[in-house]
């Protein structure tokens, strides 16, 4: 994919599983919620990789370790080793290992797989900003973080200690809603410090080198359900990208999405990787997918005709991106969604 601006989702003719040798899948909102596997995602990754598409997860969240994510998986009924897991807790210790001497120590606010993370590259995981610490470094740590660890990176990064996040997203899905994520974490210690941290996971490039370095992926796929990391990630990384409707993102948000947010591909759930895109094309003045016909007016996107719903959200997604050019779009989508059902 190019960097240019996207008008319209792309077409496929082969499944996707074909079309690129390596699927990089988001976890939260994609294969799993609340740790329960979202549906149709265990049969779904079967079929791709009997196929022979590799599967890695990549993940923001950098509380579990690879070697737990793995496992958890396997549970699921997705066979999965530690090596098919990459984490922004990975990427972030591998952006502090190039900056801070072997062996440093790093004060960790977070989780197990932060440390576990550090002590790959050889650093030294410590607990108080009183230990002299050559870097402070936070990532998810789960509901159950105390309060005070905020203070205790609070004092460090004050003390001009260099400061990183292994991501910073503001919400997580959960199979209870959405709940806060590392980034409203992040901004705990940014508003007591004025700071600024250097940031690894997605969509920063730490993050993408950081999955390909291990993947060694030469036509991967980006996989995910949130535009402003996945997608987002995607594009930085100048990648192909599939967006899936099973989490964080709703056809409202994907139609005003901005050009780094829109995505190569769109569908409801991970059967999306085992099947050829429709294509999108123009018609008139609007755009054709399948049995629907979008076309953009002055103020809102009215949409004809009739067919699978996914395909009307492609077309209006096709309609509503060349209307807004280079920005966000403006144009009521609302009614054409409904109808939909989206």
């Amino acid at each position: 994919m190019s960097r240019s601006v996207r008008t319209r989702p792309e077409g496929s003719g082969q499944a996707l599983s074909e079309a690129y040798d390596t699927a990089l899948l988001d976890l939260d909102g994609v294969v799993y919620a609340g740790g329960a596997a979202i549906v149709h995602a265990v049969e779904s990754l079967a079929a791709a990789r009997a196929g022979g598409m590799h599967l890695a997860y990549v993940t923001n969240n950098a509380l579990r370790t690879p070697d737990t994510v793995a496992g958890h998986l396997t549970e699921l009924g997705i066979p999965t080793g530690a090596e098919d897991v990459i984490t922004s807790a990975q990427a972030v210790a591998r952006l502090i290992g190039e900056q801070v001497p072997a062996g440093a120590r790093v004060l960790v606010i977070g989780g197990e797989g932060l440390r576990v993370a550090l002590r790959e590259r050889g650093l030294v995981p410590v607990e108080s900003a009183d230990d002299d610490p050559a870097a402070v470094v936070q990532g998810f740590g789960g509901p159950d973080l105390p309060w005070g660890r905020f203070a205790e990176a609070s004092y460090a990064v004050a003390r001009g200690v260099p400061w990183f996040a292994s991501n910073t997203d503001l919400t997580i899905p959960s199979g209870r809603g959405i709940a806060p994520g590392n980034g409203a974490a992040v901004e705990v210690v940014r508003i007591a410090t004025g700071a600024e941290p250097q940031v690894a996971g997605k969509p920063l490039p730490p993050m993408h080198r950081e999955t390909i370095l291990r993947t060694g992926a030469e036509r991967p796929l980006v996989v995910g359900d949130r535009l402003d990391t996945d997608i987002e990630g995607a594009f930085n990384g100048e990648v192909d990208s599939l967006l899936v409707l099973t989490g964080v993102t709703d056809g409202a948000q994907l139609l005003a999405a901005p050009p780094q947010h829109r995505p190569t591909f769109v569908d409801a759930d991970l059967r999306g990787l085992l099947t050829g895109q429709p294509e999108v094309t123009p018609a008139g003045d609007g755009f054709r997918c399948g049995g629907w016909t979008a076309t953009a007016g002055k103020e809102r996107v009215e949409l004809d005709g009739d067919g699978e719903a996914l395909d009307g959200l492609r077309a209006l997604c096709a309609a509503a991106w060349t209307a807004a050019g280079q920005g966000s779009c403006a144009l009521d989508g609302g009614k054409a969604l409904a109808r939909l059902g989206l």
